[in-house]
């Protein structure tokens, strides 16, 4: 099964195990999300949700995130910036970030080292890992890079 039969199987269980319509709208913002690159923003599901259909508001969308996220299929991110974004929940995979605090990129990044040391650690303190958050900030070195170096010379 694809990742995206995956993702609308499991919200359309969700829906189903919470008694919750599967709305036009709600097919409308998750086609759109999961077509999505990235992290993506409110802001910019809004516009894209709105370019297909027409009358979906920002309340609207806000809410079906929250449902995604519930429902598994979303994971919300923070990075310090005051918006938050989503990203598809792939099964199976798992990656961590660096984030660029002048230009706000996202690099995603996997690494076995770091995954290995965090289940030591966890271990050596009594716990089993559930799951964990690794955002990593910092800022891009290059003028290439990143579109707010010169701002920092």
């Amino acid at each position: 099964m694809s990742d995206t039969a995956r993702l609308r199987k499991r919200f359309e269980e969700h829906l189903e195990r919470n008694n919750l319509k599967q709305t036009r709208q709600r097919r409308a913002i998750l086609d759109v999300f999961i077509a999505s690159e990235g992290h993506v923003a409110v802001e910019d599901l809004a516009e894209a949700v709105q370019a297909r259909m027409q009358g979906v508001g920002h309340a609207t969308i806000y809410r079906t995130m929250k449902l995604f996220t519930d429902a598994g299929i979303a994971h919300e991110r923070n990075f310090g910036d005051g918006q938050t974004r989503y990203e598809p929940v792939v099964h199976g995979e798992h990656h961590d970030h660096l984030i660029c605090e002048d230009c706000g990129h996202i690099f995603e990044f996997e690494d076995q080292l770091i995954e290995d040391r965090q289940e030591l650690i966890a271990e050596q303190h009594g716990l089993s890992l559930s799951s964990h958050r690794h955002d990593i900030f910092g800022r891009c070195n290059n003028r290439s890079s990143c579109p707010r170096w010169e701002a920092r010379s």
